[in-house]
């Protein structure tokens, strides 16, 4: 007689991301092999994708780490509607927007705390540093608002379609490829008149 929770063996590495969501539902508390497969797959873009948008490395690690659990909790009301990848960028964008937000909130409050302008100065320059230390994608973004922001890093980073970008951002598709192609506009003037 065979045991219920026992699965067959099979190599993850050959299905899809729908059929490893399909067997991760299935295994997620006797195993974990599907889902960390699928985590394997998305884990550079993922930290890539939070990187660009938060700055750092070290916010990009706190959110990767929480975009992670979110998907291992969430996996069983994850319907297949969308895709996995774009289920994902979705959590991922959500998440980044929270830590962004903290992040502001937080300076704000030192603001408010009166510290010290020049102090408050340097961080702002440090960070920008951080920035335009990366690839030539990561120089140029600062030279965007933060939707336009959003939008170029799913685009080039995560390389999604523009209505995976619209569905995740809550935007339709024309107002979407508008924006990114505004933002393209505006990079390419920073590129063209970089001081």
């Amino acid at each position: 007689m065979t045991n219920p929770h026992q699965t067959t063996r099979y190599n993850p590495t050959e299905l899809t991301d729908e059929e490893l969501v399909a067997r991760a539902n299935r295994e997620l508390l006797h195993t974990t092999v599907a889902y960390e497969e699928l985590m394997r797959r998305y884990q550079r873009t993922l930290f890539n994708v939070c990187a660009r948008y938060l700055g750092n490395d070290r916010d990009a690690d706190d959110v990767c780490q929480e975009v992670m659990l979110k998907v291992l909790h969430g996996l069983r009301q994850f319907e297949g509607k969308a895709k996995f990848k774009t289920w994902l960028y979705s959590i991922t964008y959500n998440e980044c927007i929270t830590q962004y937000r903290k992040e502001k909130r937080k300076r704000r409050l030192m603001d408010a705390l009166s510290l010290d302008q020049d102090e408050s100065e340097e961080v702002v320059e440090s960070s920008i540093n951080i920035v335009t230390d990366r690839a030539s994608l990561d120089r140029w973004l600062v030279h965007v608002n933060q939707v336009d922001r959003e939008i170029l890093v799913l685009r080039f980073v995560a390389e999604l379609e523009f209505q995976e970008i619209a569905d995740i951002m809550h935007m339709g598709l024309s107002a979407t490829k508008m924006r990114y192609k505004r933002a393209l506009e505006k990079l390419r003037k920073s590129i063209d008149n970089p001081f």
